[in-house]
C-alpha cells in the first residue's frame, strides 16, 4: 500500500485487516513540557448537570444579536472556509465562518455544538455562537448574508498562537487522553496542531494560559482526513467508535494519519473517564447543544442517540468492538 492510499484509508479498516501503519503515521515522540504558571487544559466542572448548553459558558450577554446590522471589516485570509470579520453596533468584532455557496456540508453548526459539549465537561472554549443569517453593511450596501459561526474577539482573551499535541504540559494526563477520546467520539477528522489555540485570558488582574482545541468543525461525519463529510448524520451513524482492546490499550477509530496520537496510549480508564463526564449530561443539555448549532431537531435526535450509544460503550467495564 503506498503512502497516498494508506493516508486515505479509514483506520478501522486498516486495523481490522492487520495492515501496518505506513509512512507518516508512526508514533510521534511525545515531549511533555514544563507547565507554565496559570496553564490549564481542563477544569473539573462542579455544576455540570446545571450548565447552560444553549448560550454556553460565556452566556447570553455576549451573544450576537440576530437583529443587529454588522459592518464589514475584512475578509478571512486563512483556512478552507469562507469568512470575514465584522463589527456590531456595540463596536465588538466577530470572526464569522461561513459555508461556500452550494457546499454539501457546513462546519459552523458542528463547531458550535461541539464547543458547547466540550465546555460543559470542563474544557476551555472561546465565545462562539451560531446565526442562520445576519444583516451586513458593506461596499455594496446593506443586505442579508448567509450566517455561520460567530466567534467574539475579546481584549481579555488574546490568541497567543497554536499549541502542539505532541509537545505540551499535559501529555499523559487523564484530561489530555480524555480530550482525544471525546474528539474521536465526535469523529473529529482534523487533529492538526493549527486547530489548537493557546489563549492568554486576563481576569481579576491575573493572566491564565488556556489550552484550547478551537477549530472543531471537521467532525460529526466520517473520519477520512481528506475531504471528510462533515456534519453528515448518515456517515456518523455508520462509523464505529471502539474497535476493542489490545495489551491494556483501547483501539479507537481514527484516520491513519493521526493513529500515532492514540495507538498504545489510550487506556480503558481514559475512555471510561471521558464517557462518564459526557454521560452526566441530561437530555435537555444534549438537545440545547445541538440547538445552539442550529441543527434540525430530527437530525439532532439521531446524533444524540448515536453519541449516547458511544458513551454507554465507553462506560462499560469491558470495552468490546462495535457490532457491525
Amino acid at each position: 500500500m503506498n503512502r497516498a492510499s494508506c493516508q486515505a484509508a479509514v483506520a478501522f479498516v486498516a486495523v481490522s485487516l492487520g495492515v501496518t501503519a505506513c509512512a507518516g503515521t508512526k508514533q510521534p515522540e511525545l515531549q511533555p513540557s514544563p507547565r507554565p504558571a496559570g496553564a490549564t487544559l481542563w477544569e473539573r466542572p462542579s455544576n455540570l448537570t446545571s450548565r447552560d448548553l444553549f448560550d454556553g459558558p460565556w452566556g447570553r450577554e455576549l451573544a450576537p444579536d440576530p437583529r443587529d446590522t454588522y459592518t464589514y471589516v475584512e475578509r478571512k485570509r486563512s483556512g478552507v472556509n469562507l469568512g470575514m470579520t465584522v463589527a456590531d453596533s456595540q463596536g465588538r468584532h466577530w470572526s464569522v465562518k461561513q459555508p461556500y455557496p452550494g457546499a454539501l456540508d457546513d462546519e459552523s453548526p458542528v463547531e458550535v455544538a461541539l464547543s458547547r459539549l466540550l465546555s460543559a465537561v470542563g474544557y476551555h472554549q472561546p465565545p462562539v455562537y451560531y446565526l442562520r443569517e445576519f444583516i451586513l453593511k458593506d461596499d455594496w450596501g446593506t443586505h442579508v448574508e448567509p450566517g455561520g459561526r460567530f466567534r467574539l474577539k475579546l481584549e481579555s482573551l488574546k490568541d497567543a498562537g497554536p499549541w502542539s499535541w505532541s509537545a505540551n504540559p499535559f501529555i499523559g494526563s487523564r484530561p489530555y487522553n480524555g480530550l482525544l477520546v471525546m474528539l474521536l467520539m465526535f469523529n473529529d477528522s482534523d487533529l492538526k496542531n493549527s486547530n489548537n489555540t493557546l489563549y492568554e485570558y486576563t481576569r481579576g488582574g491575573r493572566t491564565e494560559l488556556l489550552y484550547v482545541v478551537r477549530d472543531l468543525g471537521a467532525a460529526l461525519g466520517d473520519v477520512e482526513r481528506f475531504a471528510p463529510r462533515k456534519g453528515n448524520i448518515e456517515a456518523f451513524e455508520t462509523t464505529p467508535f471502539v474497535l476493542g482492546t489490545s495489551n491494556g490499550h483501547v483501539e479507537l477509530v481514527v484516520d491513519p494519519w493521526y493513529r500515532g496520537l492514540v495507538n498504545d496510549r489510550i487506556t480503558p480508564e481514559d475512555v471510561r473517564w471521558a464517557s462518564e463526564l459526557l454521560g452526566q449530561l441530561s437530555d435537555r443539555q444534549w438537545r440545547d447543544a445541538f440547538r445552539a448549532g442550529g441543527f434540525d431537531s430530527t437530525v439532532a435526535s439521531r446524533y444524540i442517540r448515536k453519541l449516547r450509544a458511544k458513551v454507554d460503550q465507553g462506560r462499560a467495564a469491558t470495552l468490546r468492538a462495535d457490532a457491525r
